[in-house]
């Protein structure tokens, strides 16, 4: 590449693109590769974006709703559309393949899609007319959003946000990661054409930006999908002002098999959920529950899927999943990974590279799978956010069910078995946001469903009405007669 291919990415502020100090986006699977050069935000960047959304709110909260849906449905065209010359350049970003670049463009066309088709029965007032009164209880916009995105799929994390935020009337300023901002920045710049100036804008920088934004006083609501350490930074800074926020954290899901289980079919659907992204999804299978009796032949069935696997750049159409995101997570899983092949456990690296002779130009990781683990191993209890994965061995369904609700963590589960009712069952006591039967990966998803986890794993809800709800104050008018 040349310097000439290597994008711009400003800041978008009241509908105009802001330069100034620019810093390299580099490609995971090629660090030498400089992918885009990206503004520096300041508190200063982000007190104008928020002033510049607080100055549109009027306007925007005023335009009807079913006007508010015909503009979400357009710019899910232009998501719809950008796929084909943006997914690339995503990939360079963030590590992914190419089809998981390509399914964050479709999932958040399907959210901004989805989300309009509700805003204007949620609109309408809930009203009560008796004898003693007149009663109207209104939804209202709560005013400027500020919402923080991660980088592993930046697409549709942003739509679960910007969709319910704008359909409802709020404005919006928006942090993107540093980690992938260049693809998702073009995008929205292509999406505020279709919005008057101020109602949707972006600020690029690190924590300090950040704090910036969730503390400012102008803004009223915060929504942010990242791990529970920043997230507690984030509650701190919005106490002094008392901001209502939605937090989509971590999780550590747990699967559960039971001993009726189909191994082949679980495999097929299962697999979908432990390696996609290369393991960097919130609500991956991140510790997997198999009865004793069945152990052996699901751990070596599932090692023997495993190992096809082949690790290389996202661009290349016969890998199968790419590199970490960044030297930190990187880090990360390659000490989770060293302290698991020190422990009593047995560490398995599996699959192939597709070039060698790179791969030290890169954050690659092989696929590991750990068996013969202790449920109390470190490998169990946090969550890996990297291609390794735990088969922990258990001797009854109660002992499965409290190791799965053990933990700080819930945000998804899932129940593997041949009998949907037996499944239920149990699903009904697992502490999750979410619980699936015979699925738990990207296809699990369906925007009817309200997303978000339990304990540590978040605040509030994300789709449907539930998520519109978290960006609305409802506003109780009463006559009395």
């Amino acid at each position: 590449m040349t310097s000439i291919d290597i994008p711009q990415i400003g800041h978008l502020i009241g509908g105009e693109t802001v330069l100034g100090d620019l810093r390299e986006i580099r490609d995971p699977g090629h660090l030498d590769d400089t992918v885009a050069q990206v503004a520096v935000g300041s508190a200063s960047d982000v007190d104008r974006a928020v002033r510049a959304a607080h100055a549109a709110f009027d306007g925007w909260r005023r335009t009807s709703p079913a006007e508010r849906a015909k503009l979400i449905l357009a710019a899910a065209d232009v998501v719809a559309g950008a796929g084909a010359d943006l997914a690339p350049l995503l990939v360079r970003e963030h590590g992914g393949v190419l089809w998981e670049a390509q399914t964050d463009f479709g999932l958040g066309t399907g959210v901004l899609q989805h989300t309009a088709s509700l805003v204007e029965d949620f609109s309408r007032p809930v009203q009560y007319d008796d004898e003693q009164s007149f009663i109207s209880v209104e939804r209202v916009p709560r005013g400027v959003v500020a919402a923080i995105v991660p980088w592993n799929m930046p697409v549709v994390l942003t739509m679960m946000k910007l969709a319910p935020a704008l359909a409802t009337g709020n404005t919006l300023v928006l942090k993107p990661s540093p980690f992938a901002p260049a693809a998702l920045t073009i995008l929205l710049t292509r999406m505020a054409d279709l919005l008057p100036p101020g109602v949707l804008n972006v600020v690029h920088g690190e924590g300090d930006v950040g704090a910036a934004l969730t503390s400012h006083p102008l803004v009223r609501k915060v929504g942010f999908t990242g791990g529970i350490a920043t997230a507690r930074k984030v509650i701190e800074s919005t106490a002094g002002t008392i901001k209502n926020v939605t937090l989509e954290l971590g999780g550590n899901d747990p699967a559960i098999v039971l001993d009726d289980v189909d191994i082949d079919a679980a495999l097929d659907r299962m697999l979908k959920g432990v390696y996609t992204r290369t393991g960097q999804i919130c609500f991956a299978v991140k510790r997997i529950y198999v009865p004793r009796g069945l152990y052996q032949r699901f751990a070596d069935a599932f090692c023997d899927r495993v190992n096809q696997y082949v690790v290389g750049h996202g661009l290349d159409p016969e890998v199968s999943f790419g590199p970490l995101n960044n030297e930190a997570q990187y880090k990360k899983v390659t000490d989770l990974i060293d302290r698991t092949r020190n422990s009593a456990a047995t560490l398995l690296t599996l699959g192939s590279k597709r070039d060698a002779d790179t791969w030290d130009n890169g954050y690659y990781v092989l696929p590991h799978v750990v068996r013969d683990v202790a449920h109390e191993a470190p490998i169990s209890c946090e969550e890996q956010f990297g291609p390794i994965v735990p088969l922990i061995a258990y001797d009854n369904e109660q002992q499965a069910l409290d190791w799965a609700n053990d933990g700080e963590y819930g945000l998804g589960a899932s129940v593997w078995t041949t009998d949907p009712q037996r499944g239920l069952a149990l699903a009904r006591q697992i502490e999750a946001g979410s619980t699936f039967i015979n699925t738990h990966s990207f296809e699990s998803l369906d925007l009817r469903m309200p997303f978000g986890g339990v304990k540590q794993s978040g605040i509030g809800r994300e789709f449907g009405t539930a998520g519109l709800s978290e960006y609305v104050e409802e506003h109780a008018i009463r006559h009395l007669k």
